[in-house]
Formats: C-alpha cells, structure tokens, sequence
C-alpha cells in the first residue's frame, strides 16, 4: 500500500465481462460531511485487504460511505457505450482479450496448485474486492498477475444503498476490453466459469515497484527519474481521455513500474466515460489526499481537469517525498486541498515550480491541461514532447455519431 515509505503493490484489479446484469452504481467515496472522523490510513487508500483464499473477509460497509451518486442514467449510459463500442469492433485493440469459461483445477509435479495452464507461485497483492497472485504460465513460461474473486462476494457487498461492487466490476471490465496502450497494464485473459463462484482477470505481470524512499532529495526520486515518469503518465492519460476515460485514481500506487522503467496506469475501479466533450461528473473520484478540491465541495466537476490535479499531487510526492494536503481527518484534508496555499521549497528548480502550481491550480478552469503539460519545458527537458501515440481505433475504425447510440 502507498505510505509514509511510498512503495506500492506491483498489481492492481479489473476483469472480464461476466454478463452480469446490476444497477449502475454509485462507487463508495468518502463523505465531506464535518465532524466526520477516518484514519490517515483511509485517506492514503481504500484497499480492502482479503485472505489467501479470496474469502469475503468482513463487511467494508463501515467504511463506504456514499456521497453524491450518479443518475443512474448517467451510469446507464455509460454501460451502452462501451457495449456499443465492444459489440461493434471499435475497441482500441490489436488483439481481443481471451474469455475462457472453463476452471480446470490441478497442481503441477511440484504440488503447486494451477488454474488452468497457469501454475501458482506467490500471493503479490490485495485490492479492493479480490487477491492478485503471480502465476506463471506452463505453455508461454510467462508471468501473469492473476486477479481471483468471488461473485458472491461482489453480490453481496454493499457500496451504497442499492448497490453492489458488481456494478463497480462490470463497468471496469468493460474499459479494460477497450484499452490497449504502452501506458496502461493489459488485460489479457478472463476465465469465468458459469458453474462456479470463482472467476479470475489474468493482467499482464509488470515485474517492478515504484520505490521512492532514499531515492533522491527529501525522501522524493529525484528530478530525472520523476520527468520520466510524468512523461508516461501523461501519455497515458492523454490516451484515457482522447477515449472519453475519466481515470477517477491517479496515484502511485496505481501507476506500476516495468523493469525498463516505464510507467503503466493501472485500476480502472473508480473510472467513468462520458460523451463527446461534456466530462462533467457528480461522483467524487478515488483516493482523498489525491482529490482535487472541485470535488471536495460537493459539486459536479469535471473529470479531466480533477485526474490533472491528481498527477500534480503525484508528481510533489515524486520530488518531495511528502503529501501536499493531508490532514488527521478526512474533513481535516479537505480543507486543506480547498484552503492551504501550495507550499514549495524556495530552492526548487524555477521550471518544476511551475509545472506544479499549474498543475495544483484551485481553479479547475486555470489549472493546466495535460496538452499543457506534455509541452513544459521541465517536462520535455532536453528531450522531444512524447510522440503521439496512434491508437488502434484510429487506424482501423470509423467513429459513430450519436444517433447509432441511441
């Protein structure tokens, strides 16, 4: 989990379509209510943390709270349109992700348990509703992080008055159907079978963690490896929101680190899609210490410029080793993000001064833009802007009009 020590977990979850049919759902996010008192702990993250064998380990409901939900039209919407785009072949990738509906359990002449072909090695993480486990596979001998859940656990567990965290699973699922970047984990394979509880999401296993701690001044990694790092960040939320992906949770720990040093954005739970230009959202976003204050007052915001806000806290936890705005209490936090000055160091480098107010800007309509960012002198460095991408979808598809949604 993402501390004090900033090392995070090397997998995050989402998974496969399942043809469950739930409500649209309004995600669990923390209540700006006051007087209303969490841990520092809740602030910094909202895993939920399983046992080995991926049972519902406690009811998580004391630490769901609601807040301004979506229309369930709105959430509908959203549904159709990553439907439409699934079931009309415009989705932004080469290859289809594999849909297995079959669990075949054995073990290998070692003992070790397998799925299917893929042979059990180690647990490596937990998130919010199921364990990550590294398996190796017997017929590529390749790692995968393999997400296992339990559909009666997703059924039964409440994220708000009428819902469960199917909705938040199904919507997930099919975003990571339409993706495929450089910048963003893979889903690879989905192994669902209708006869049992279990079901799994098989990611694409990326082998290193984003360690801060004694890296570089002040706790932080330093100036080279943080520009990096922005560099594929942005990349691949420039790609999110060219799709009309709103990410919903940047922060370390959902931005995993391959052993040649490229970013990828992982954990699409809290993301949403909107229509055409209109990213004007009513659910507060992922992560408090990470939230940008429009959402903080209770308002609709919109979701592009409060994912930027998020990458201007991630980047000051990248150079400075410490969180802008953190309270002991979660209105205590708020506040601050709303209130507080952005305090820098007087000897900071002039360019990456900047970059942060621009991008930590209150105003959500004066705060830079990723376009913005990808262009900053501290960004580029001596370096090119990042090539733009050309997306799957973009070389291979045409673009429906609004009529063919309806």
């Amino acid at each position: 989990m993402f501390r004090s020590s900033f090392s995070f977990s090397r997998v995050m979850g989402c998974f496969g379509c399942f043809g469950f049919t739930t409500k649209p759902k309004q995600s669990a996010r923390p209540n700006c209510r006051p007087n209303f008192q969490l841990s520092q702990e809740f602030l910094l993250d909202e895993e939920i943390e399983e046992d080995d064998d991926c049972s519902f380990n406690g009811d998580v409901t004391s630490t769901a709270i609601v807040v301004e939900a979506e229309s369930l039209g709105r959430g509908k919407r959203s549904e159709e349109i990553l439907r439409f785009k699934l079931n009309n072949g415009l989705a932004c990738r080469q290859f289809h992700v594999k849909e297995t509906n079959m669990i075949i359990r054995s073990e290998d002449e070692n003992g070790n348990k397998m799925i299917n072909e893929y042979v059990r090695e180690c647990k490596i993480g937990s998130g919010s509703y199921g364990k990550v486990v590294l398996y190796r596979n017997n017929v590529d001998g390749k790692h995968y992080a393999i997400k296992a859940f339990h559909k009666s656990h997703l059924l039964k567990l409440r994220v708000g008055p009428s819902e469960t965290a199917m909705t938040d699973v199904l919507r997930e699922v099919l975003i990571m159907k339409i993706l495929e970047h450089p910048n963003i984990v893979n889903l690879i394979e989905v192994i669902d079978d209708p006869t049992m509880d279990q079901f799994y999401m098989v990611l694409e296993y990326v082998e290193s963690k984003w360690v801060c701690e004694d890296s570089g001044p002040q706790g932080g990694i330093g100036e080279d490896t943080a520009r990096k790092y922005v560099r594929d960040i942005v990349s691949g939320l420039m790609y999110l929101h060219a799709h009309n992906i709103v990410h919903g949770d940047i922060k370390p720990d959902n931005l995993l680190i391959t052993g040649t040093g490229t970013v990828k954005i992982g954990d699409f739970s809290v993301s949403q899609v909107f229509e055409d230009d209109n990213d004007e959202l009513r659910r507060s976003p992922g992560t408090p210490v990470f939230t940008a204050p429009e959402c903080c007052l209770g308002l609709t915001y919109n979701g592009k410029a409060a994912d930027t806000w998020a990458l201007g806290v991630t980047l000051y936890c990248m150079v400075l080793g410490r969180y802008p705005f953190l309270g002991e209490t979660l209105q205590d936090t708020y506040d601050k993000i709303v209130n507080n000055p952005l305090i820098l160091p007087n000897d900071m480098n002039p360019e990456l001064r900047d970059l942060l107010e621009g991008l930590l800007c209150k105003d959500p309509k004066q705060r830079m833009t990723l376009n913005d960012v990808a262009e900053h002198s501290w960004v580029m460095g001596e370096d090119a802007p990042n090539p733009h991408y050309l997306c799957w979808c973009k070389r291979n598809s045409y673009y429906p009009t609004e009529a063919e949604f309806t």
